[in-house]
């Protein structure tokens, strides 16, 4: 029986990077899938090219994008029925509506195809995003990628920073951006930096 898996984690542990992994290891055994990410990141797409996912160890690979309105079930049947699909994956879920996260649940259990979610669980605020708190509700399998805090404790939060590097603590729940705008750091840091 298919799975719907959320891989989750503060930033730079490395989300991307086991998307790409996962994605080759299915392509490798000449299996297809098919690769979404959010259309409101478009770092990937801003560098002249068109990769939409990137890790920041230099993979990277095209993918679909989705929105609010984007019916995953649907586009994902549509594909499925010309090449049938072996795994979905899904970059940056932290974005996904509640009935996208449903949609997801969709293909796993009536497609028979495993969706692999990859994205953060809460905010620079430590706030839940929908689509992490609907696929921590709802995905068979919950997996929590380790980065890694200035201290060497488990990193689990997303301390977003201004260009002196000062904490931000009000603003909107999402703001794009990589190592120049968010620090991965453990809570009792977070807390320090947000107090």
């Amino acid at each position: 029986m298919a799975k719907l898996y959320f891989y989750y984690a503060s930033m730079n542990a490395g989300k991307s990077t086991n998307l790409l992994q996962a994605d080759f290891n299915y392509r490798e055994r000449g299996m297809a899938t098919m690769l979404w990410t959010a259309a409101i990141d478009d770092r990937g797409g801003a560098k002249g090219d068109d990769f939409a996912i990137e890790s920041r160890i230099g993979l990277h690979a095209q993918a679909q994008r989705f929105d609010p309105t984007t019916d995953l079930w649907s586009r994902v049947k549509d594909v499925h029925a010309v090449q049938p699909l072996s795994c979905v994956l899904v970059d940056e879920a932290q974005f996904l509506t509640r009935d996208q996260v449903w949609q997801l649940a969709k293909i796993a259990d009536e497609a028979g195809i495993p969706v692999l979610c990859y994205g953060l669980r809460t905010d620079f605020q430590g706030e839940l995003f929908e689509g992490a708190a609907a696929l921590l509700g709802i995905a068979d399998s919950l997996v929590e990628l380790k980065a890694v805090c200035h201290c060497g404790r488990k990193a689990t939060m997303n301390l977003r920073v201004d260009q002196s590097g000062a904490a931000v603590k009000a603003g909107q729940q999402t703001e794009i951006g990589g190592n120049d705008r968010y620090v991965a750091l453990c809570r009792k840091h977070f807390s320090e930096a947000m107090a």
